[in-house]
């Protein structure tokens, strides 16, 4: 394994002396190399762009979206997929997050779990992956064989395959039919891929499901319109999404919101077109979940 030839294990010549440096000057560095990122990032908006095609194609056949990686990559796709239920009103089964060595290695390290393949290919052959899913590999070094062995499989299943990762010419690219490749360089501590790196996955991984999200109908304007009220918070947000949508008053608002079972789509249908719940479920069942389309 050679990785000197790996830009996110170089040393950065601006932090040679980073362990010198004062509080301040050491938080100043990261700033500014932080500040590297989403200028990576724009570099590739249009492989990105390509990337969330791909999975609104998939969605629409009822397919889903499945993140798999190792340690922070691994855990930045779970972080991704969990917080896509809540947000986007979708089953969790929608947008699946699978890291190496399974649930405890979001807390601890699994050893070793990172190097298997055939570990990768085990955990989507558990989720009983299928031709219309879509599998996003994530490494940052984007060499990881559990990755590699996840998308081997994924290709021979018929899935859509994609990688992401922070070196150029990645590894992991030969195996995905649309590679990101995100170069952010050298990290200020050397090799920690927690970092830039990382920062520049979460990033990713926002675009990759939102954009999906707004493709399939999760959005209108740019409001939440399928938020789950899970909490009190989320109860009074979701009122107010329906006021911002439809211009009613609070009162209105939260008379549909009841009125439709707490659902928030189906609340704005209701007072944009003055039908009861159930006329409003129709009306969405024919445009495809789109409110835009009703309007």
């Amino acid at each position: 394994m050679d990785l000197n030839k790996l830009t996110t294990e170089k040393r950065n010549e601006r932090s040679m002396n980073l362990d010198t440096l004062s509080t301040e000057q050491v938080i100043r560095l990261m700033n500014e190399e932080d500040a590297v990122v989403p200028k990576a990032i724009e570099q590739i908006v249009p492989t990105i762009a390509k990337a969330v095609d791909a999975i609104i194609a998939r969605f629409k056949k009822n397919g889903r979206l499945i993140y798999i990686g190792a340690g922070t990559s691994g855990r930045l796709g779970v972080l991704d997929a969990v917080e896509c239920v809540p947000t986007f009103g979708v089953p969790p089964e929608k947008v699946v997050g699978v890291i190496a060595g399974g649930d405890r290695a979001m807390y601890r390290a699994v050893e070793g779990a990172e190097d298997s393949p055939t570990l990768g290919q085990q955990d989507l052959t558990a989720l009983s992956l299928t031709k219309e899913d879509v599998v996003v590999g994530i490494a940052a070094s984007g060499r990881t064989p559990y990755v590699i062995g996840a998308l081997t499989y994924a290709n021979e299943v018929g899935a859509e395959t994609i990688a992401l990762s922070c070196n150029q010419d990645a590894e992991i690219s030969a195996f995905a039919n649309i590679a990101i490749e995100v170069i952010v360089g050298a990290e200020v501590l050397t090799g920690s891929t927690r970092l830039k790196a990382g920062t520049a996955q979460k990033l990713v991984l926002n675009m990759l499901s939102t954009a999906s999200m707004i493709g399939i109908g999760k959005v209108y304007n740019n409001l939440m319109v399928d938020v789950q009220p899970t909490n009190e918070k989320l109860r009074v947000r979701a009122v107010r999404i329906i006021q911002q949508a439809t211009e009613c008053t609070e009162e209105q608002a939260q008379e549909a919101f009841e009125q439709s079972g707490e659902q928030v789509k189906i609340a704005i249908v209701m007072i944009l077109f003055d039908q009861t719940k159930e006329q409003a479920e129709e009306t969405l069942v024919q445009n495809q979940g789109f409110i835009r389309k009703t309007t």
